[in-house]
């Protein structure tokens, strides 16, 4: 699986954004997530979501803000993270993960084991 990861970008306080995962390369089901880092500190789990789509995890950061979805199409699947109401504390490098084991992705902790983008930077000013 190769993840390319867009539409980070910089917003007020208040704004939104959506950033999208192009995911290629996968011939299995497997599930994707969004985790997100600041410098110096571990990459925190955002949101994930199964193979179908129909079922989601949040972190409690997140929860009602954010909205994980994803397409699946033969050659190319898509994730996507709706953030709404975006806070300061939101700032952060955003990554994409899939978890070629398991149809819903499995850790709420950075695993080398699974496959990661190169990320996209969102940062929200106050």
């Amino acid at each position: 699986v190769q993840l390319v990861e867009s539409g980070g970008g910089s917003v007020q306080a208040g704004g939104s954004l959506r950033l999208s995962c192009e995911a290629s390369g996968a011939f299995n089901t497997y599930g994707l997530a969004w985790f997100r880092q600041i410098s110096g500190k571990e990459r925190e789990f955002v949101a994930a979501i199964n193979w179908a789509g129909d079922t989601t995890v949040y972190a409690d950061s997140v929860k009602g803000r954010f909205t994980i979805s994803r397409d699946n199409h033969n050659t190319k699947n898509i994730a996507y993270l709706q953030m709404n109401d975006l806070k300061p504390e939101d700032t952060a490098h955003y990554y994409c993960s899939a978890d070629p084991l398991h149809e819903l992705y499995s850790s709420r902790t950075f695993s080398p084991a699974n496959v990661w983008g190169q990320g996209t930077q969102v940062t929200v000013s106050s």
